[in-house]
């Protein structure tokens, strides 16, 4: 037994002293890569481990929805909205995730910067989009739409959802290379005070064109800015061939004849950026230019197209002044905002959009017919081949005016109101092509090829079946909007907003108008919508 106690505690003695020994062996500890902050470039921005590159990753989180109007605020100037149809929504919602990546490294040339933007969003099938016998499928399918392609907004189906990339640019010595704002823009866009993506009036890029462009610092606030803009998708409008089988349709617009693209556009601006507010002057040069003198109808080629000439190609362009106020005497943080555009074949700077140009077909009550109607076709050229033609493109003009003054009642609640006028205007004098007369004229021969569709074009436009032609119109739009900001970052938004189509045309005519609409007899009469969109949003 005295022997058992002694191995064991011999045992104990030599396990303490192994185990000493091995502690006092040295163990090389793993190196621990801490998270820095990076300050030189603002808030939010940390070193990106192992790397001498600074990141910020941010975003928000929104949820929309607009009443008798399109997703995000589009009046209703067009479509199912338009005609006030049962195929309309009275509202509409849009969920959205917007995640900003922001990369900058200091190097011998200046900062070098990456930047990119996706949304993760999800709306009903809404704002005239959902008419199934304009789809030809059921609403509800996500694998149809619009000719040529796949339309994102049928993937808004149950669980559905899709992605739209914004920015995704890179800057380097000055150079911008990749989708983002265009030079020619004002750093407001088309938003001086407002939430809704339609405040037409001027120039947006809010979600980005490809382009290459460079910035000069010229000191004190002075800045220099030149670019090339890729035109395909943001700059482009429509160029009308009025010789085509059924040239202007039901709703008074003609299918796109515009040729490929052979040019950017070439835009530029001057700006100088005070603590008294912001002054800029852009400018902008836009390639205008037809397929074919001969083409099928919807402006398809036939057989024939290639041998039959095509219009001369031409240049317009653009020009518009931007005006940004601080520290007004009516509070902290006020400030106005307004910009002056004018062009010529360059229709898009003025009637723009958070997306395409729209064209105006609105229906409302008459005094005399089924209904009246207000029409407006936005281009940026007509053209008439042959023997009394135009001889070429005569280029559409247009110019416009938006604006807000911004008011904070305290550090919570904030107020903005906001208005624009746009107005386009064609060549030539009211009912040119009478007779057969001024169809050498954008408003002649667009008058021909509209009295085709709609009959009963007359000197006199006083009686019932006879209009006076003129397809210049104006668009006014004034909204009012208030925001609630309980805490830093998060914001609740009303805002409402009222749309005038001015237009030109005056009498009546009988004409079979877009389905489900009747042939019927219409009266020509100005056109007036009203929506309201609300907003909660919270940034990070």
């Amino acid at each position: 037994m005295q022997a058992v106690r002694t191995l064991m505690l011999g045992s104990a003695a030599l396990l303490i002293v192994s185990g000493a020994q091995a502690a006092d062996l040295p163990v090389k500890a793993k190196p621990i890569e801490y998270m820095r902050i990076c300050s030189d470039y603002g808030t939010q921005f940390f070193y990106i481990p192992g790397t001498d590159t600074c990141m910020r990753i941010g975003g928000y989180l929104r949820a929309d929805t607009t009443f008798n109007a399109g997703v995000h605020g589009q009046p209703g100037w067009s479509g199912d909205f338009g005609q006030g149809n049962r195929f309309r929504d009275y509202f509409v919602s849009r969920s959205r995730m917007a995640l900003a990546f922001d990369t900058r490294t200091k190097t011998e040339y200046g900062v070098v910067r990456t930047y990119a933007q996706a949304y993760f969003q999800f709306n009903n099938v809404g704002g005239g989009t959902a008419n199934p016998a304009a789809l030809g499928v059921a609403p509800a399918s996500p694998s149809s739409g619009s000719p040529g392609g796949l339309n994102s907004n049928l993937l808004s189906t149950a669980g559905g959802g899709y992605v739209a990339l914004e920015f995704i640019f890179l800057q380097f010595a000055g150079f911008t290379f990749g989708k983002s704002a265009s030079a020619y823009a004002t750093p407001w866009q088309m938003f001086p005070g407002n939430i809704s993506s339609n405040l037409i009036g001027g120039h947006n890029t809010d979600t980005g064109v490809n382009n290459i462009q460079y910035t000069a610092e010229l000191g004190s606030g002075w800045t220099v800015s030149v670019g090339l803009d890729d035109p395909t998708v943001w700059n482009r409008t429509a160029v009308y061939n009025l010789s085509i089988p059924g040239a202007i349709g039901a709703n008074g617009t003609g299918a796109n004849a515009y040729a490929g693209t052979h040019a950017p556009d070439i835009v530029g601006r001057i700006r100088v950026d005070q603590s008294w507010g912001l002054f800029q002057i852009s400018a902008a040069a836009h390639e205008v230019s037809g397929s074919y003198n001969i083409l099928g109808a919807s402006a398809a080629p036939t057989n024939f197209s290639e041998i039959s000439g095509h219009p001369e190609t031409k240049w317009g362009g653009a020009v518009m002044a931007g005006l940004n106020i601080k520290n007004l005497p009516t509070g902290p943080g006020d400030d106005i905002k307004v910009d002056v555009s004018y062009t010529k074949g360059d229709t898009k700077n003025v009637i723009a959009t958070g997306g395409t140009s729209p064209n105006f077909a609105m229906f409302g009550g008459s005094g005399f017919g089924y209904q009246s109607v207000g029409f407006g076709a936005t281009t940026d050229g007509i053209y008439l081949p042959g023997l009394g033609g135009t001889g070429g493109i005569i280029l559409t003009q247009a110019w416009g005016i938006r604006g807000a003054f911004n008011h904070n009642w305290d550090p919570y609640w904030s107020s903005s109101v906001f208005g624009s006028y746009s107005s386009v205007r064609y060549d030539g004098g009211t009912n040119d092509n009478i007779n057969g007369l001024g169809s050498t004229t954008a408003k002649g021969a667009y008058c021909a090829a509209f009295a085709a569709s709609h009959p009963g074009q007359a000197a006199s436009g006083n009686t019932a079946g006879n209009y006076t032609c003129n397809p210049d119109f104006n668009v006014s739009q004034l909204g009012f909007l208030t925001r609630w900001t309980p805490i830093k970052n998060l914001a609740f938004t009303a805002e409402i907003m009222w749309t005038h189509l001015d237009q030109k045309m005056s009498g009546s005519s009988v004409f079979t108008a877009s389905a489900p609409k009747p042939n019927a007899l219409y009266e020509f009469r100005d056109q007036d919508t009203v929506h309201l969109q609300v907003r909660a949003q919270r940034n990070f």
